[in-house]
Formats: C-alpha cells, structure tokens, sequence
C-alpha cells in the first residue's frame, strides 16, 4: 500500500509540463518516497488495509491559487507536500499519537495540525521555521 508518483503528478506533469522543473520533479520523487516510508510505518502500526490516495500534489501556481484556502507560497508549488485521503481522520489519529510523532521524525517529514486538514492529511518535507513536526498553517 503506497502512492504512486502518477498519483501525485495527478496529471499536472502532462497538462503543466511547461512549469516542471527538474527540480520539482526531484523534490515529488522525494516527497513520494517520505511519504511512503510514513504510510509503511502507518500501515505496520495500525493494520490499515485501506487504500491509499492522493487528494493533492504537486500545485503549478494557477491551480494553487484557484484551490480553496492554499497558502500563497504552499510546499505543493514546489512539489514538497501531498495531501493524503483520510476521509475517517484515522491518519490524522495516528500521527497525535507517539508512534506517529516519532514516524514524522524518522521518515523527516512535518504535518499540517488536524484540525486544519478536514478529510486529507498533508505532510511536507520542508522544515517549519519552529521545527515542530505537527504545526498550525
């Protein structure tokens, strides 16, 4: 159970491939290959058998800025989050959890706080200026 990088590009890679970047492109294969090493962890802890899907991925700026609530200078511009389906909040359970905090630490990844992600969990391999894993948008 992983995501896959053509799940992520959520064909943006075809229809923007004009703003990918080899450096964007770089930072999606990192960003995939964290976040699978999170939904490893998730998976192992919590015997979730749920598929896994991408709400969001890499964002171009028009799409960032046509997306409800997007942060105008959003890790998805540069291919540094994913937003994760959690329609029943149980990833968003696990990572307030001790388990799940360390998972963030060992996979160097930082979550955006629950309660700021209805439905969808974002992780983000940029750091936070504070360095706190889970944080307030």
């Amino acid at each position: 159970m992983a995501i896959t990088l053509k799940q992520y590009w959520k064909n943006r890679d075809v229809e923007y491939a004009k703003e990918l970047t080899p450096t964007i492109m770089a930072n999606a294969k990192e960003t995939v290959r964290r976040a699978n090493l999170f939904l490893k962890r998730y998976h192992d802890a919590t015997g979730a058998t749920a598929p896994d899907g991408v709400n969001s991925g890499w964002r171009p700026p028009s799409v960032n800025a046509a997306t409800k609530n997007a942060a105008k200078n959003s890790p998805h511009l540069t291919a540094q989050a994913v937003d994760l389906s959690d329609d029943v909040e149980a990833i968003d359970r696990w990572i307030a959890s001790p388990e799940g905090l360390q998972a963030l630490v060992d996979c160097d990844l930082y979550a955006e706080a629950p309660k700021a992600t209805p439905r969808w969990a974002h992780l983000q391999t940029r750091a936070i200026a504070s360095g706190k894993r889970v944080f307030n948008p």
